[in-house]
């Protein structure tokens, strides 16, 4: 009997041992990103921000996204899928937008909320809008901002930036893909850097070997 045992319990680790492996790279991409992320100074653009997650197994209720300094305008866009509420500081200008779904989204499917804006003349050189992603039970704060020099994916909560540069500029090209995140592509894991897939990968096949290797002891012992 005791000799049984032990590959039980090489199986059950296994398995704990891939499912960790698995969820790792899915935690890495969990985000709310903004497409595009380049404006040209004193442009416009239809600006996207998407996610495909909850709070952790929470569905999203709300969006609700603060504006930085330098944007002459903001227009929510109408959607039959969010009820939008417009806040405005004492200038007049759009300090903050909610969306609202009217039903809620289940983590795994893509939501996404968009709103135009127009650059002014003050705009600086990166535009961080802080969102605050509101589920049935709990809340994300989506608000870190990278220091100068600082990979913005080492960020636990990071906000969605908007570089702003001449389109074929060094700023600008460094700028796309790092919070574009889902509507450029697939509604996930766009943002995730290089070097954690191939790590998430590595670590998968090895879960999964482990896996097999301890199924084929439990099986002699049987």
């Amino acid at each position: 009997m005791s000799n049984s045992r032990f590959p039980r319990r090489g199986v059950a680790a296994a398995v704990l041992a891939a499912g960790f492996v698995l969820a790792a790279p899915l935690a890495a991409s969990a985000h709310v990103g903004v497409s595009p992320d380049a404006i040209e100074p004193g442009g416009s653009a239809v600006l996207t921000f998407s996610f495909s997650h909850g709070c952790e197994e929470s569905p999203t209720t709300a969006l609700r996204i603060t504006m930085p300094d330098g944007l002459a305008s903001v227009s929510p866009t109408v959607d039959s899928l969010w009820d939008i509420a417009v806040e405005r500081a004492d200038n007049g200008l759009v300090s903050a937008v909610t969306y609202t779904a009217t039903s809620p989204i289940p983590g795994g499917l893509r939501g996404a909320a968009s709103m135009a804006v127009t650059l002014g003349e003050d705009a600086p050189d990166a535009l961080a809008f802080p969102v605050e992603q509101q589920c049935e039970t709990g809340m994300n704060e989506w608000v870190e901002i990278a220091e100068d020099g600082a990979d913005p994916h080492d960020l636990d909560s990071p906000a969605p930036v908007v570089t702003v540069a001449a389109a074929g500029s060094d700023t600008a090209d460094a700028g796309h893909g790092e919070h574009s995140d889902m509507p450029q592509s697939t509604p996930a894991e766009e943002s995730a850097s290089p070097v954690g897939t191939i790590l998430g990968g590595a670590g998968l096949v090895a879960g999964l070997a482990g896996l097999v290797v301890a199924v084929l002891a439990y099986r002699r012992s049987a």
